[in-house]
């Protein structure tokens, strides 16, 4: 039952992106123009403050899809795990709920800080003229920096995490302070799966969130790695592959 309502979430988030990308407002679901269009523009400027309102709650609602698509998913075999622990108590549900909401915590904040610096780097662009000319340096820094990540300690320390579930919640699940051990499980869960992943899910602020084929593309890589037995080799071809992608974007502008 369980992991028919994390697909079917899933596949729900996934069908909104889609939709999201094919209607007229599509090339809004990455950056910036969002009061350029129609009712947006009406929208902006009805709503006090709306220029930097509007566009930031339709950034948290596209990161928010971006999430359930991609990363909750991931989650089945802590969250499985987990229900079995509390399987019987009046409030298992509830308390399988603040595990997902830690996890959406972590994840959210990451987005919020993810969004504030590409915000910051637009701004950016359009005082030094630069770094508006020679973008494409910055998309082969982050591609670089993912691909060296992948060779990281720090990457695979939070994978272990990942990849013993049991372990996991069973060194933080007592049954002592139910609500609070739960907050802990999804939150600490989270700040494994952002320190294992967040380079990779960099590379959709550098490419664009509207590209669902990456989108897909990481959210199979991302769920191996963290998931499956074999997910580890997928080490050295994914990030050899990140940094010549990286070396091909320099000398194609070198």
């Amino acid at each position: 039952m369980l992991a028919v309502l994390l697909l079917a979430l899933a596949a729900l988030a996934w069908a909104a992106l889609w939709g999201w990308s094919a209607s007229p407002y599509g090339r809004y679901l990455a950056h910036g123009g969002w009061g350029e269009f129609g009712a947006l523009a009406a929208l902006c400027r009805a709503v006090p403050d709306g220029e930097f309102v509007v566009p930031a709650l339709l950034h948290a609602l596209a990161w928010v899809l971006m999430i359930v698509a991609m990363m909750l998913p991931t989650t089945y075999p802590v969250l499985a795990l987990f229900r079995r622990l509390v399987a019987g108590r009046p409030d298992a549900g509830w308390l399988t709920l603040r595990v997902v909401l830690g996890f959406f915590g972590v994840w959210f904040a990451f987005g919020i800080a993810a969004h504030a610096a590409d915000e910051l780097l637009q701004w950016s662009a359009t005082k030094v003229p630069a770094l508006a000319t020679d973008a494409w340096a910055l998309g082969a820094a982050v591609l670089a920096g993912a691909g060296l990540f992948q060779f990281s300690a720090l990457k695979y320390r939070c994978l272990e995490q990942c990849h013993t579930p049991f372990a996991f919640v069973a060194a933080r699940w007592h049954g002592v302070a139910p609500a609070r051990e739960a907050w802990r499980i999804g939150v600490e869960h989270g700040l494994f799966c952002v320190g294992c992943c967040w380079a990779l899910m960099l590379l959709m602020f550098a490419v664009g969130m509207g590209n669902l084929g990456l989108m897909l593309a990481l959210a199979v890589v991302m769920a191996a790695e963290k998931n499956l037995p074999w997910g580890r080799r997928l080490r050295t071809p994914l990030g050899l592959a990140l940094v010549a992608g990286a070396v091909a974007i320099a000398i194609a502008h070198a």
